[in-house]
């Protein structure tokens, strides 16, 4: 059969002679490792279509149901998008923050990083660009900054501060460096930022204003280019956070271990 036009990556033999086969008990899974150490090396790129179900299974040596399910777990990885239709099929997706930011959620829900160790890397990564920051930020960056400072005291003034305000806040200054890895980070560090921000919300509720306050000092500093006090200020902000998470012990009571 003559193979349908379409604007896609179509299958070919470059992709098909990737494919190997595979003999183990957790067949599926192997088809998934070889899928992705194709994908992460670049000889499978955003676009590409995986060749069709019948012949993964004559590449594979397998049935259609052990590649039916290895699709399923590279879907569901976010490694690959399955389209129906026509033009169909199994294609390599592009690299998303939220698809990063998601598995970083899974990650830190199924172990044992807590809120404190969250704020611990946005103490490095968020003062440490405050000098790029400082050089980069442009008057539209400052615009969206302040509008965002605009809502959080809209918020605070009606009695329902939303953290997710300061976690667009803190998305949007890294954008302002104009540097597309800063942005990627701080974006996929969506979700554990929010969940930090909400547990240290909990034992805090007044944090929203005073954390609205050092938001407009970081502002302020960064307009005169001052990366030093912006980088105080954030040390500061982030570092009351991290209290809040992590409060010290009672007096008389034992020291907790480091």
């Amino acid at each position: 059969m003559p193979r349908r036009a379409t604007t896609d990556k179509a299958p070919d033999d470059r992709s098909s002679s990737l494919l190997t086969a595979v003999n183990d008990r957790r067949i599926s899974a192997l088809i998934v490792d070889q899928v992705r150490s194709l994908i992460h090396s670049g000889q499978l790129t955003p676009g590409d279509r995986l060749p069709p179900e019948r012949e993964m299974c004559e590449r594979f040596g397998v049935s259609r149901v052990t590649v039916r399910e290895a699709l399923r777990v590279l879907e569901a990885s976010g490694l690959v998008e399955i389209r129906v239709g026509a033009h169909g099929g199994a294609f390599v997706t592009q690299p998303s923050s939220e698809r990063v930011g998601a598995s970083i959620i899974d990650l830190l829900t199924l172990s044992s990083v807590s809120p404190s160790e969250v704020t611990q890397v946005r103490r490095v990564l968020e003062v440490g660009i405050m000098p790029v920051l400082a050089e980069a930020a442009e008057e539209e960056d400052f615009a969206d900054l302040e509008r965002i400072c605009e809502e959080q005291e809209a918020a605070l003034k009606a009695g329902h501060y939303d953290v997710e305000l300061s976690v667009e806040f803190h998305t949007r200054l890294a954008a302002a460096t104009h540097n597309s890895a800063f942005e990627l980070l701080v974006r996929s560090f969506h979700g554990p930022l929010l969940m930090s921000l909400e547990t240290a919300q909990a034992t805090a509720p007044e944090m929203g204003r005073r954390g609205l306050s050092e938001h407009r000092k970081i502002l302020a500093a960064l307009r005169e280019g001052d990366a030093e006090t912006a980088s105080q200020i954030m040390s500061d902000h982030l570092s009351r956070t991290e209290r809040r998470l992590h409060p010290a012990p009672a007096r008389g009571g034992r020291k907790r271990k480091s």
